[in-house]
């Protein structure tokens, strides 16, 4: 029988150029309490995500941290992906957990936004997927694979993007519910979270 806190909603993020400071800003606004996890793909030179989620653990009311593999996910946690790694969401015996794997790069990156969100919309969970700042399409896919699989998916919008790149391949694609500036994700996530 799998264990599971059917209240328990999972948030996918993905960003890449002009990522850093706009998770900051995000994670600087949402609060605990709402019963869900947060993940992170942030595309970052090695050496960085430790740095990274760091700064986003002192900016935010939630336990920010570089995801371990085999970790239990916990309500309240935001799991940022480490250096060259994927960062998926699966069962350890029964168990909601973080799987960390060196499969080969997708869209050439490593770890890779649609790697993420395909393992998030694959789980039988409550989920939102957010798509932000970034050079590319990586995440285009995986938010539409959420999007069939029943999330509400928001979308950073050009005017607030460092470069209009993965929001917008992912608006066209049709898999974006809600595009909105980085200073109203926040707040489209909160709404999300408490109708879940």
């Amino acid at each position: 029988m799998q264990e599971k806190n059917a209240e328990l909603t999972l948030v996918a993020i993905g960003a890449s150029t002009g990522g850093p400071n706009a998770l900051c800003e995000l994670f600087s606004k949402i609060p605990v309490g709402l019963n869900a996890a947060y993940f992170i793909v942030q595309h970052l030179p090695i050496g960085f995500t430790k740095s990274l989620a760091r700064r986003l653990d002192s900016l935010s009311a939630l336990t920010v941290k570089e995801a371990e593999h085999g970790e239990k996910i916990k309500a309240d946690y935001a799991y940022l992906a480490p250096d060259d790694y994927h960062l998926e969401v699966g069962l350890i015996n029964n168990q909601l957990s973080i799987i960390l794997q060196q499969s080969d790069s997708v869209n050439g990156v490593r770890p890779s936004v649609d790697v993420l969100m395909s393992s998030v919309a694959k789980v039988d969970y409550p989920k939102i997927g957010v798509i932000m700042t970034g050079m590319g399409s990586d995440g285009a896919k995986g938010m539409l694979e959420l999007k069939k699989a029943g999330s509400m998916n928001i979308g950073e919008s050009a005017e607030s993007c460092v470069v209009y790149g993965m929001s917008k391949a992912s608006y066209k694609l049709g898999a974006i519910d809600y595009e909105v500036p980085l200073n109203k994700i926040a707040d489209y996530i909160v709404e999300a979270l408490k109708k879940c």
